[in-house]
């Protein structure tokens, strides 16, 4: 895994030495980036389900003010942490990680104003729906919200008040693109 655009663009991640962590392939995620492009300098970012860190470390990378991380497996927590490392010192307050799933996460944000909210959880045929359901709260008026999921289970049309836009595909994973 590489960094594909911004301060660090080319730098390698390390990926995890454990099944079950499916990092976002870098063609998908510079798809991601392509289309967000407007939105990320300055942007405060959620990168929900955060494994290596690679989405949230890419946002801050582009330009972004502020990533808070969510992962609940404390070795992808090391992992991020690792990452994040690498990279040098981290400017103020540019970044937080949460040890926990999701939904806890988002009840002690329960407030907190992002820009966008980026959310891969595992392709489980209702975790895209539980993962919205989670951000929904999260999210306000001018926040986009970006989900990736496996192309076999369709995207909701709407989840706590957000409204799919968009999807886009690639092999078997998809972005879909909500608003409020």
């Amino acid at each position: 895994m590489r960094i594909v655009a911004g301060i660090w663009r080319g730098r390698t991640l390390k990926s995890p030495t454990w099944d079950g962590l499916r990092p976002t392939s870098d063609r998908l995620r510079e798809t991601l980036f392509n289309i967000l492009a407007p939105a990320i300098a300055g942007a405060r970012v959620l990168d929900g389900y955060a494994g290596t860190g690679a989405i949230g470390i890419e946002a801050l990378s582009r330009g972004a003010a502020h990533v808070t991380f969510v992962e609940q497996d404390p070795r992808a927590v090391t992992l991020i942490e690792a990452n994040l490392a690498q990279l040098g010192p981290s400017r103020a307050n540019d970044r937080a990680i949460i040890r926990a799933d999701v939904m806890t996460a988002a009840g002690r944000l329960a407030g907190g104003s992002f820009d966008l909210i980026i959310l891969d959880p595992p392709y489980a045929h209702d975790s895209t729906a539980r993962a919205l359901a989670a951000a929904g709260p999260l999210a306000g008026p001018s926040t986009r919200v970006a989900v990736e999921h496996a192309t076999r289970d369709a995207a909701p049309m709407e989840v706590a008040g957000l409204r799919l836009r968009r999807t886009v595909t690639a092999g078997d994973s998809a972005l879909s693109f909500y608003e409020i």
